[in-house]
Protein backbone atom coordinates (compact mmCIF):
# COMPACT_ATOMS: atom_id res chain seq x y z
CA UNK A 1 0.00 0.00 0.00
CA UNK A 2 1.25 3.49 -0.86
CA UNK A 3 2.62 5.50 2.09
CA UNK A 4 0.00 8.21 1.64
CA UNK A 5 -2.82 5.79 2.40
CA UNK A 6 -1.02 4.67 5.55
CA UNK A 7 -0.85 8.37 6.47
CA UNK A 8 -4.61 8.63 5.99
CA UNK A 9 -5.17 5.58 8.20
CA UNK A 10 -2.92 6.86 10.98
CA UNK A 11 -4.40 10.36 10.91
CA UNK A 12 -7.99 9.10 10.87
CA UNK A 13 -7.36 6.67 13.74
CA UNK A 14 -5.79 9.42 15.85
CA UNK A 15 -8.51 11.95 14.99
CA UNK A 16 -11.29 9.46 15.70
CA UNK A 17 -9.78 8.56 19.05
CA UNK A 18 -9.32 12.12 20.28
CA UNK A 19 -12.71 13.39 19.07
CA UNK A 20 -14.47 10.35 20.49
CA UNK A 21 -13.22 11.39 23.91
CA UNK A 22 -15.11 14.69 23.58
CA UNK A 23 -18.48 12.91 23.86
CA UNK A 24 -17.80 9.33 24.98
CA UNK A 25 -17.35 10.27 28.62
CA UNK A 26 -20.78 11.88 29.10
CA UNK A 27 -22.75 8.65 29.39
CA UNK A 28 -20.27 7.23 31.91
CA UNK A 29 -20.38 10.12 34.40
CA UNK A 30 -22.89 8.49 36.83
CA UNK A 31 -20.69 5.37 37.06
CA UNK A 32 -17.60 7.52 37.57
CA UNK A 33 -19.34 9.46 40.32
CA UNK A 34 -20.25 6.27 42.19
CA UNK A 35 -16.89 4.59 41.71
CA UNK A 36 -14.70 7.56 42.68
CA UNK A 37 -17.16 9.21 45.10
CA UNK A 38 -16.95 12.36 43.00
CA UNK A 39 -18.90 15.57 43.54
CA UNK A 40 -20.89 17.29 40.80
CA UNK A 41 -18.03 19.80 40.36
CA UNK A 42 -15.59 16.91 39.94
CA UNK A 43 -17.77 15.47 37.20
CA UNK A 44 -17.85 18.80 35.38
CA UNK A 45 -14.07 18.85 35.29
CA UNK A 46 -13.94 15.34 33.83
CA UNK A 47 -15.36 16.95 30.70
CA UNK A 48 -14.00 20.48 31.08
CA UNK A 49 -10.34 19.59 31.69
CA UNK A 50 -10.14 17.83 28.33
CA UNK A 51 -12.02 20.48 26.39
CA UNK A 52 -10.07 23.35 27.93
CA UNK A 53 -6.58 22.00 27.26
CA UNK A 54 -7.58 20.87 23.76
CA UNK A 55 -8.92 24.28 22.78
CA UNK A 56 -6.13 26.28 24.44
CA UNK A 57 -3.23 24.44 22.81
CA UNK A 58 -4.38 23.72 19.27
CA UNK A 59 -2.76 26.80 17.74
CA UNK A 60 0.43 26.35 19.75
CA UNK A 61 0.95 22.77 18.63
CA UNK A 62 0.19 23.74 15.04
CA UNK A 63 3.01 26.26 15.19
CA UNK A 64 5.35 23.70 16.78
CA UNK A 65 4.52 21.27 13.97
CA UNK A 66 5.61 23.78 11.34
CA UNK A 67 8.88 24.27 13.18
CA UNK A 68 9.83 20.74 14.29
CA UNK A 69 7.93 18.49 11.88
CA UNK A 70 4.29 17.48 11.62
CA UNK A 71 4.79 13.73 11.91
CA UNK A 72 7.01 14.21 14.96
CA UNK A 73 4.45 16.39 16.76
CA UNK A 74 1.63 14.02 15.79
CA UNK A 75 3.56 11.05 17.24
CA UNK A 76 4.35 12.95 20.43
CA UNK A 77 0.66 13.68 20.73
CA UNK A 78 -0.14 9.99 20.28
CA UNK A 79 2.25 9.05 23.08
CA UNK A 80 0.84 11.67 25.47
CA UNK A 81 -2.75 10.77 24.61
CA UNK A 82 -2.22 7.03 25.04
CA UNK A 83 -0.35 7.35 28.35
CA UNK A 84 -2.89 9.79 29.77
CA UNK A 85 -5.71 7.45 28.66
CA UNK A 86 -4.04 4.68 30.65
CA UNK A 87 -3.78 6.96 33.67
CA UNK A 88 -7.45 7.96 33.28
CA UNK A 89 -8.51 4.33 33.26
CA UNK A 90 -6.47 3.59 36.39
CA UNK A 91 -7.66 6.67 38.32
CA UNK A 92 -8.53 6.17 41.98
CA UNK A 93 -9.62 9.73 42.77
CA UNK A 94 -11.40 12.59 40.98
CA UNK A 95 -8.26 14.76 41.05
CA UNK A 96 -6.20 11.99 39.42
CA UNK A 97 -8.79 11.54 36.70
CA UNK A 98 -9.14 15.25 35.98
CA UNK A 99 -5.37 15.78 35.73
CA UNK A 100 -5.14 12.83 33.35
CA UNK A 101 -7.98 14.25 31.27
CA UNK A 102 -6.12 17.54 30.99
CA UNK A 103 -3.08 15.66 29.71
CA UNK A 104 -5.33 13.90 27.20
CA UNK A 105 -6.31 17.29 25.85
CA UNK A 106 -2.65 18.24 25.38
CA UNK A 107 -2.01 15.09 23.37
CA UNK A 108 -5.23 15.59 21.44
CA UNK A 109 -4.24 19.13 20.53
CA UNK A 110 -0.93 17.94 19.08
CA UNK A 111 -2.71 15.30 17.00
CA UNK A 112 -5.66 17.38 15.83
CA UNK A 113 -3.67 20.45 14.84
CA UNK A 114 -1.37 18.43 12.57
CA UNK A 115 -3.95 16.13 10.98
CA UNK A 116 -4.93 18.30 8.01
CA UNK A 117 -1.34 19.34 7.34
CA UNK A 118 -0.21 15.70 7.16
CA UNK A 119 -2.99 14.89 4.71
CA UNK A 120 -2.33 18.02 2.67
CA UNK A 121 1.34 17.15 2.25
CA UNK A 122 0.62 13.51 1.30
CA UNK A 123 -2.27 13.91 -1.16
CA UNK A 124 -2.67 16.01 -4.29
CA UNK A 125 -5.50 16.81 -6.70
CA UNK A 126 -8.62 14.64 -6.63
CA UNK A 127 -7.05 12.20 -4.17
CA UNK A 128 -6.72 15.06 -1.69
CA UNK A 129 -10.45 15.66 -1.93
CA UNK A 130 -11.08 11.97 -1.28
CA UNK A 131 -8.73 11.98 1.71
CA UNK A 132 -10.42 15.06 3.18
CA UNK A 133 -13.79 13.42 2.56
CA UNK A 134 -12.76 10.35 4.58
CA UNK A 135 -11.30 12.56 7.32
CA UNK A 136 -14.49 14.66 7.42
CA UNK A 137 -16.63 11.54 7.70
CA UNK A 138 -14.47 10.22 10.55
CA UNK A 139 -14.70 13.58 12.30
CA UNK A 140 -18.49 13.61 12.18
CA UNK A 141 -18.75 9.94 13.05
CA UNK A 142 -16.54 10.27 16.13
CA UNK A 143 -18.59 13.15 17.54
CA UNK A 144 -21.89 11.42 16.75
CA UNK A 145 -21.27 7.88 17.98
CA UNK A 146 -19.40 8.79 21.15
CA UNK A 147 -22.50 8.12 23.29
CA UNK A 148 -23.01 4.73 21.58
CA UNK A 149 -19.47 3.57 22.24
CA UNK A 150 -19.47 5.01 25.76
CA UNK A 151 -22.78 3.37 26.58
CA UNK A 152 -21.70 -0.01 25.24
CA UNK A 153 -18.35 -0.01 27.07
CA UNK A 154 -19.81 1.28 30.32
CA UNK A 155 -22.70 -1.17 30.29
CA UNK A 156 -20.77 -4.20 29.05
CA UNK A 157 -17.45 -3.72 30.87
CA UNK A 158 -16.71 -0.68 33.04
CA UNK A 159 -16.40 3.09 32.72
CA UNK A 160 -12.63 2.61 32.86
CA UNK A 161 -12.69 0.99 29.43
CA UNK A 162 -13.80 4.19 27.73
CA UNK A 163 -10.22 5.30 28.42
CA UNK A 164 -8.30 2.01 28.40
CA UNK A 165 -9.50 1.14 24.90
CA UNK A 166 -7.41 4.04 23.58
CA UNK A 167 -4.14 2.43 24.66
CA UNK A 168 -3.88 -0.45 22.15
CA UNK A 169 -5.34 1.74 19.40
CA UNK A 170 -2.80 4.45 20.13
CA UNK A 171 0.07 1.95 20.08
CA UNK A 172 -1.01 0.63 16.67
CA UNK A 173 -1.30 4.17 15.27
CA UNK A 174 2.14 5.01 16.67
CA UNK A 175 3.70 1.98 14.96
CA UNK A 176 2.09 2.91 11.64
CA UNK A 177 3.35 6.48 11.93
CA UNK A 178 6.90 5.40 12.76
CA UNK A 179 7.06 2.86 9.93
CA UNK A 180 4.98 4.30 7.09
CA UNK A 181 4.28 8.03 7.49
CA UNK A 182 6.73 10.51 5.98
CA UNK A 183 7.84 13.69 7.73
CA UNK A 184 6.55 16.91 6.16
CA UNK A 185 8.63 19.52 7.96
CA UNK A 186 9.34 22.52 5.74
CA UNK A 187 12.92 23.85 5.57
CA UNK A 188 13.08 27.51 6.54
CA UNK A 189 9.95 27.33 8.67
CA UNK A 190 9.47 30.28 11.00
CA UNK A 191 10.87 30.15 14.52
CA UNK A 192 8.80 29.50 17.59
CA UNK A 193 6.90 32.51 18.89
CA UNK A 194 7.08 32.21 22.72
CA UNK A 195 5.25 35.48 23.35
CA UNK A 196 2.46 34.43 21.02
CA UNK A 197 2.28 30.97 22.60
CA UNK A 198 1.92 32.34 26.12
CA UNK A 199 -0.48 35.20 25.38
CA UNK A 200 -2.76 33.32 22.97
CA UNK A 201 -2.96 30.11 25.02
CA UNK A 202 -3.46 32.11 28.21
CA UNK A 203 -6.17 34.27 26.66
CA UNK A 204 -8.04 31.35 25.17
CA UNK A 205 -7.69 29.28 28.32
CA UNK A 206 -9.09 32.07 30.49
CA UNK A 207 -11.95 32.71 28.05
CA UNK A 208 -12.95 29.06 27.74
CA UNK A 209 -12.78 28.61 31.52
CA UNK A 210 -15.03 31.63 32.02
CA UNK A 211 -17.52 30.46 29.42
CA UNK A 212 -17.70 26.95 30.85
CA UNK A 213 -17.86 27.94 34.52
CA UNK A 214 -19.86 31.18 34.17
CA UNK A 215 -23.26 29.64 34.83
CA UNK A 216 -22.16 27.84 38.00
CA UNK A 217 -20.00 30.57 39.54
CA UNK A 218 -22.08 33.54 38.36
CA UNK A 219 -21.26 35.84 35.48
CA UNK A 220 -20.75 38.74 37.89
CA UNK A 221 -18.44 36.86 40.25
CA UNK A 222 -14.93 38.15 40.80
CA UNK A 223 -13.41 34.96 39.41
CA UNK A 224 -15.35 34.99 36.12
CA UNK A 225 -15.01 38.74 35.58
CA UNK A 226 -11.31 38.46 36.31
CA UNK A 227 -10.95 35.66 33.74
CA UNK A 228 -12.79 37.66 31.09
CA UNK A 229 -10.74 40.79 31.74
CA UNK A 230 -7.54 38.77 31.81
CA UNK A 231 -8.49 37.08 28.55
CA UNK A 232 -9.08 40.44 26.87
CA UNK A 233 -5.78 41.86 28.15
CA UNK A 234 -3.82 38.82 27.00
CA UNK A 235 -5.53 38.88 23.59
CA UNK A 236 -4.59 42.55 23.11
CA UNK A 237 -1.03 41.68 24.08
CA UNK A 238 -1.09 38.80 21.61
CA UNK A 239 -2.27 41.00 18.74
CA UNK A 240 0.38 43.63 19.50
CA UNK A 241 3.09 40.98 19.71
CA UNK A 242 2.08 39.35 16.42
CA UNK A 243 2.01 42.70 14.60
CA UNK A 244 5.46 43.62 15.93
CA UNK A 245 7.17 40.34 15.03
CA UNK A 246 5.75 39.41 11.65
CA UNK A 247 8.84 37.41 10.72
CA UNK A 248 8.15 34.72 13.31
CA UNK A 249 4.53 35.24 14.35
CA UNK A 250 2.72 31.93 14.86
CA UNK A 251 -0.56 33.59 13.81
CA UNK A 252 -0.30 35.69 10.69
CA UNK A 253 -3.00 38.30 11.36
CA UNK A 254 -2.68 39.37 7.75
CA UNK A 255 -4.61 36.22 6.82
CA UNK A 256 -7.78 37.95 7.97
CA UNK A 257 -7.34 40.26 4.98
CA UNK A 258 -8.25 37.21 2.90
CA UNK A 259 -12.03 36.93 3.02
CA UNK A 260 -11.79 33.17 2.43
CA UNK A 261 -9.74 32.69 5.58
CA UNK A 262 -12.33 34.65 7.56
CA UNK A 263 -15.14 32.68 5.95
CA UNK A 264 -13.48 29.39 6.90
CA UNK A 265 -13.10 30.53 10.51
CA UNK A 266 -16.78 31.57 10.63
CA UNK A 267 -17.81 28.20 9.22
CA UNK A 268 -15.74 26.22 11.73
CA UNK A 269 -17.17 28.23 14.61
CA UNK A 270 -20.78 28.16 13.41
CA UNK A 271 -20.87 24.42 12.71
CA UNK A 272 -19.53 23.56 16.15
CA UNK A 273 -21.54 26.17 18.06
CA UNK A 274 -24.77 25.78 16.10
CA UNK A 275 -24.96 21.98 15.83
CA UNK A 276 -22.39 19.90 17.68
CA UNK A 277 -22.68 21.78 20.98
CA UNK A 278 -26.37 20.84 20.98
CA UNK A 279 -25.54 17.14 21.27
CA UNK A 280 -25.11 17.61 25.03
CA UNK A 281 -28.68 18.87 25.44
CA UNK A 282 -30.10 16.30 23.05
CA UNK A 283 -28.42 13.58 25.08
CA UNK A 284 -29.98 14.92 28.27
CA UNK A 285 -33.39 15.04 26.56
CA UNK A 286 -33.21 11.46 25.34
CA UNK A 287 -31.95 10.09 28.65
CA UNK A 288 -33.46 12.24 31.38
CA UNK A 289 -36.78 13.14 29.76
CA UNK A 290 -37.58 10.24 27.45
CA UNK A 291 -35.90 7.68 29.70
CA UNK A 292 -33.62 5.93 27.22
CA UNK A 293 -30.48 4.18 28.41
CA UNK A 294 -27.03 5.41 27.43
CA UNK A 295 -26.74 2.79 24.69
CA UNK A 296 -30.27 3.42 23.39
CA UNK A 297 -29.54 7.14 23.25
CA UNK A 298 -26.34 6.61 21.33
CA UNK A 299 -28.04 4.38 18.80
CA UNK A 300 -30.54 7.12 18.00
CA UNK A 301 -27.71 9.50 17.21
CA UNK A 302 -26.74 7.16 14.38
CA UNK A 303 -29.49 8.84 12.34
CA UNK A 304 -27.50 12.08 12.55
CA UNK A 305 -24.14 10.46 11.84
CA UNK A 306 -25.71 8.57 8.93
CA UNK A 307 -26.51 11.88 7.26
CA UNK A 308 -22.93 13.03 7.82
CA UNK A 309 -21.47 9.87 6.33
CA UNK A 310 -23.81 9.98 3.36
CA UNK A 311 -22.61 13.35 2.11
CA UNK A 312 -19.01 13.61 3.40
CA UNK A 313 -17.46 11.32 0.80
CA UNK A 314 -19.48 12.96 -1.97
CA UNK A 315 -18.40 16.42 -0.82
CA UNK A 316 -14.77 15.31 -0.71
CA UNK A 317 -14.91 14.30 -4.36
CA UNK A 318 -16.76 17.46 -5.37
CA UNK A 319 -14.10 19.76 -3.88
CA UNK A 320 -11.95 19.21 -6.98
CA UNK A 321 -14.64 20.47 -9.37
CA UNK A 322 -17.17 22.58 -7.43
CA UNK A 323 -16.30 25.96 -5.83
CA UNK A 324 -15.97 25.50 -2.11
CA UNK A 325 -18.47 28.23 -1.24
CA UNK A 326 -21.16 26.31 -3.17
CA UNK A 327 -20.65 23.38 -0.80
CA UNK A 328 -20.12 25.19 2.51
CA UNK A 329 -22.93 27.76 2.24
CA UNK A 330 -25.64 25.21 1.25
CA UNK A 331 -24.30 22.88 3.97
CA UNK A 332 -24.75 25.55 6.63
CA UNK A 333 -28.20 26.33 5.28
CA UNK A 334 -29.10 22.64 5.57
CA UNK A 335 -27.88 22.61 9.16
CA UNK A 336 -30.13 25.57 9.89
CA UNK A 337 -33.09 23.89 8.17
CA UNK A 338 -32.48 20.71 10.11
CA UNK A 339 -32.55 22.61 13.40
CA UNK A 340 -35.82 24.27 12.38
CA UNK A 341 -37.25 20.82 11.65
CA UNK A 342 -36.26 19.71 15.17
CA UNK A 343 -38.28 22.54 16.71
CA UNK A 344 -41.88 22.05 17.73
CA UNK A 345 -41.25 19.55 20.50
CA UNK A 346 -43.92 19.38 23.18
CA UNK A 347 -44.44 17.41 26.36
CA UNK A 348 -45.94 14.49 24.44
CA UNK A 349 -43.31 14.29 21.69
CA UNK A 350 -41.20 11.20 21.11
CA UNK A 351 -37.70 10.96 19.67
CA UNK A 352 -39.08 10.30 16.17
CA UNK A 353 -39.95 14.01 15.94
CA UNK A 354 -36.19 14.64 15.67
CA UNK A 355 -35.53 12.24 12.78
CA UNK A 356 -36.12 14.65 9.83
CA UNK A 357 -33.94 17.30 11.47
CA UNK A 358 -31.22 14.76 12.25
CA UNK A 359 -31.09 13.65 8.63
CA UNK A 360 -31.06 17.14 7.08
CA UNK A 361 -28.61 18.71 9.52
CA UNK A 362 -26.34 15.67 9.35
CA UNK A 363 -26.28 15.83 5.56
CA UNK A 364 -25.45 19.53 5.78
CA UNK A 365 -22.57 18.93 8.18
CA UNK A 366 -21.25 16.26 5.84
CA UNK A 367 -21.19 18.75 2.97
CA UNK A 368 -19.17 21.19 5.08
CA UNK A 369 -16.38 19.14 6.65
CA UNK A 370 -14.28 18.13 3.58
CA UNK A 371 -14.28 21.54 1.81
CA UNK A 372 -13.70 23.29 5.14
CA UNK A 373 -10.63 21.14 5.61
CA UNK A 374 -9.45 22.23 2.17
CA UNK A 375 -10.02 25.88 3.03
CA UNK A 376 -8.02 25.62 6.24
CA UNK A 377 -4.70 24.98 4.48
CA UNK A 378 -5.47 26.16 0.95
CA UNK A 379 -5.10 29.87 1.69
CA UNK A 380 -1.58 29.62 3.10
CA UNK A 381 1.83 28.63 1.77
CA UNK A 382 2.96 25.06 2.55
CA UNK A 383 5.26 26.11 5.39
CA UNK A 384 2.25 27.56 7.26
CA UNK A 385 -0.09 24.59 6.79
CA UNK A 386 0.35 23.42 10.39
CA UNK A 387 -0.49 26.89 11.68
CA UNK A 388 -3.57 27.15 9.47
CA UNK A 389 -4.73 23.68 10.49
CA UNK A 390 -4.37 24.63 14.15
CA UNK A 391 -6.31 27.87 13.65
CA UNK A 392 -9.20 26.09 11.97
CA UNK A 393 -9.34 23.43 14.67
CA UNK A 394 -9.18 26.11 17.36
CA UNK A 395 -12.23 27.85 15.94
CA UNK A 396 -14.05 24.51 16.03
CA UNK A 397 -13.26 23.95 19.69
CA UNK A 398 -14.01 27.55 20.64
CA UNK A 399 -17.35 27.12 18.88
CA UNK A 400 -18.18 24.07 20.98
CA UNK A 401 -17.12 25.76 24.23
CA UNK A 402 -18.95 28.98 23.40
CA UNK A 403 -22.02 27.13 22.20
CA UNK A 404 -22.29 24.99 25.31
CA UNK A 405 -21.79 27.98 27.59
CA UNK A 406 -24.09 30.36 25.72
CA UNK A 407 -26.78 27.77 25.16
CA UNK A 408 -26.43 26.72 28.79
CA UNK A 409 -27.44 30.16 30.01
CA UNK A 410 -30.45 30.31 27.70
CA UNK A 411 -31.46 26.72 28.39
CA UNK A 412 -31.21 27.05 32.16
CA UNK A 413 -33.26 30.26 32.24
CA UNK A 414 -35.98 28.89 29.94
CA UNK A 415 -36.32 25.54 31.73
CA UNK A 416 -36.41 27.05 35.20
CA UNK A 417 -38.96 29.65 34.22
CA UNK A 418 -41.30 27.17 32.54
CA UNK A 419 -41.18 24.52 35.27
CA UNK A 420 -41.71 26.98 38.12
CA UNK A 421 -44.54 28.65 36.19
CA UNK A 422 -46.29 25.35 35.39
CA UNK A 423 -46.02 24.12 38.99
CA UNK A 424 -47.15 27.40 40.57
CA UNK A 425 -50.21 26.62 42.66
CA UNK A 426 -50.07 22.88 41.91
CA UNK A 427 -51.38 20.80 44.85
CA UNK A 428 -48.80 18.96 46.99
CA UNK A 429 -45.90 20.88 45.38
CA UNK A 430 -44.26 23.58 47.46
CA UNK A 431 -42.50 26.51 45.86
CA UNK A 432 -39.20 25.22 47.26
CA UNK A 433 -39.76 21.77 45.77
CA UNK A 434 -40.67 23.21 42.38
CA UNK A 435 -37.58 25.43 42.43
CA UNK A 436 -35.26 22.53 43.35
CA UNK A 437 -36.82 20.38 40.63
CA UNK A 438 -36.41 23.18 38.07
CA UNK A 439 -32.77 23.72 39.01
CA UNK A 440 -32.02 20.00 38.87
CA UNK A 441 -33.59 19.59 35.43
CA UNK A 442 -31.89 22.71 34.07
CA UNK A 443 -28.49 21.44 35.17
CA UNK A 444 -29.10 18.05 33.63
CA UNK A 445 -29.62 14.80 35.47
CA UNK A 446 -31.74 16.14 38.32
CA UNK A 447 -35.19 15.11 37.12
CA UNK A 448 -35.37 11.63 38.66
CA UNK A 449 -34.13 12.71 42.10
CA UNK A 450 -36.39 15.75 42.15
CA UNK A 451 -39.48 13.78 41.13
CA UNK A 452 -38.74 11.03 43.67
CA UNK A 453 -38.75 13.62 46.45
CA UNK A 454 -42.32 14.69 45.64
CA UNK A 455 -45.48 13.03 47.00
CA UNK A 456 -46.86 10.34 44.69
CA UNK A 457 -50.03 12.31 43.91
CA UNK A 458 -47.95 15.30 42.75
CA UNK A 459 -45.71 13.41 40.35
CA UNK A 460 -47.96 13.29 37.24
CA UNK A 461 -48.25 17.08 37.02
CA UNK A 462 -44.56 17.45 37.87
CA UNK A 463 -43.57 15.00 35.12
CA UNK A 464 -45.61 17.03 32.64
CA UNK A 465 -43.96 20.26 33.83
CA UNK A 466 -40.47 18.74 33.51
CA UNK A 467 -41.08 17.54 29.99
CA UNK A 468 -42.75 20.80 28.93
CA UNK A 469 -39.99 22.94 30.45
CA UNK A 470 -37.20 20.84 28.98
CA UNK A 471 -38.59 20.87 25.44
CA UNK A 472 -39.26 24.61 25.70
CA UNK A 473 -35.57 25.08 26.42
CA UNK A 474 -34.60 22.80 23.54
CA UNK A 475 -36.87 24.65 21.12
CA UNK A 476 -35.16 27.91 22.03
CA UNK A 477 -31.73 26.38 21.41
CA UNK A 478 -32.81 25.01 18.04
CA UNK A 479 -33.99 28.47 16.97
CA UNK A 480 -30.78 30.24 18.02
CA UNK A 481 -28.65 27.54 16.41
CA UNK A 482 -30.63 27.82 13.17
CA UNK A 483 -30.23 31.61 13.07
CA UNK A 484 -26.47 31.23 13.57
CA UNK A 485 -26.28 28.67 10.75
CA UNK A 486 -28.34 30.76 8.31
CA UNK A 487 -26.37 33.95 8.99
CA UNK A 488 -23.09 32.09 8.60
CA UNK A 489 -24.30 30.54 5.33
CA UNK A 490 -24.95 34.00 3.89
CA UNK A 491 -21.57 35.31 5.07
CA UNK A 492 -19.57 32.39 3.69
CA UNK A 493 -21.32 32.63 0.33
CA UNK A 494 -19.90 36.14 0.01
CA UNK A 495 -16.55 35.74 1.77
CA UNK A 496 -15.14 32.50 0.34
CA UNK A 497 -13.50 33.20 -3.03
CA UNK A 498 -11.53 31.00 -5.41
CA UNK A 499 -8.83 33.61 -6.01
CA UNK A 500 -7.76 33.62 -2.35
CA UNK A 501 -6.23 30.15 -2.60
CA UNK A 502 -2.47 29.89 -2.94
CA UNK A 503 -1.23 29.25 -6.46
CA UNK A 504 0.75 26.23 -5.30
CA UNK A 505 -2.38 24.75 -3.77
CA UNK A 506 -4.40 25.37 -6.87
CA UNK A 507 -1.77 23.80 -9.07
CA UNK A 508 -1.78 20.66 -6.98
CA UNK A 509 -5.25 19.88 -8.25
CA UNK A 510 -4.66 20.91 -11.83
CA UNK A 511 -3.26 19.19 -14.84
CA UNK A 512 0.37 19.89 -15.56
CA UNK A 513 -0.64 21.34 -18.91
CA UNK A 514 -2.72 24.14 -17.41
CA UNK A 515 -1.46 27.62 -16.79
CA UNK A 516 -1.43 29.12 -13.33
CA UNK A 517 -4.45 31.40 -13.91
CA UNK A 518 -6.48 28.48 -15.27
CA UNK A 519 -5.59 26.31 -12.30
CA UNK A 520 -6.52 29.04 -9.87
CA UNK A 521 -9.86 29.54 -11.54
CA UNK A 522 -10.89 25.95 -12.03
CA UNK A 523 -9.46 23.95 -9.16
CA UNK A 524 -8.94 26.03 -6.04
CA UNK A 525 -11.11 23.70 -4.02
CA UNK A 526 -8.63 20.91 -4.41
CA UNK A 527 -6.33 22.65 -1.96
Amino acid sequence: MDRKWWTLIAVCVGTFMLLLDVTIVNVALPEIQTSLKASFSDLQWVVDAYALSLAALLLTTGSLADLFGRRRVFMIGLVIFSLSSLLSGLATSPLWLNLARGAQGIGGAAMFSTSLALLGSSFQGRERGTAFGVWGAITGLAVSIGPVVGGALTTGLSWRWIFLVNVPIGVIALIVCAARVEESRQPGSHRLDPIGVVTFSGSLGALVYALIQGNDKGWGSTEIVGCLVGSAVLMIAFVIAELRQKDRAMFDLGLFRKPTFTGGAITAFALSAGLFSLLLYLTLYLQDVLGYSALQTGLRFLVLSGGILLTSTLAGRLTSSVPIRLLIAPGLAMVGLGLILMRGLDAGSGWTHLIPGFIVSGAGAGLINPPLASTAIGVVTPDRAGMASGINSTFRQVGIATGIAGFGSLFTHTVRTHIVSLLAGAPHVSSRASHELAVGVAQGGGARAGLAALPAQARPVAVHAVRAGFVAGLNELFLVGAILAFVSAALTLVLIRSRDFEASAALSGASSTKTVPEAQTETPAAA
